[in-house]
């Protein structure tokens, strides 16, 4: 007897196999804070379901974390880098 899963998969249209691949990719990537990569997969998700508002809504999430890691490195980089040059002089 085939499996329940393998056997609903065996009905699913192309496009339908395409998003799934897509979004549980980017859930994937989620997992690891990869938000590029994450709002890639989501946006490759919507040519499969364009208008699909979940995706949607996981894009403008995956632009704020984004936003908030660039904001982190702007923050910590010029910290990081007086704390070398300060070192560097006290060497």
């Amino acid at each position: 007897m085939a499996n329940h899963s393998e056997h609903h998969t065996g009905h699913l249209t192309h496009e339908e196999l395409k998003f799934r691949e897509h979004t549980e990719r980017a859930a994937n990537f989620i997992k690891i804070d990869l938000f590029r990569s994450a709002r890639e997969e989501f946006k490759a998700a919507l040519q499969y379901r364009p208008g699909e508002a979940t995706c949607i809504r996981q894009i403008e999430v995956m632009n704020a974390n984004i936003a908030r890691d660039r904001k982190t490195v702007l923050v910590v980089a010029p910290l990081v880098i007086i704390l070398i040059v300060a070192i560097a002089l006290l060497v």
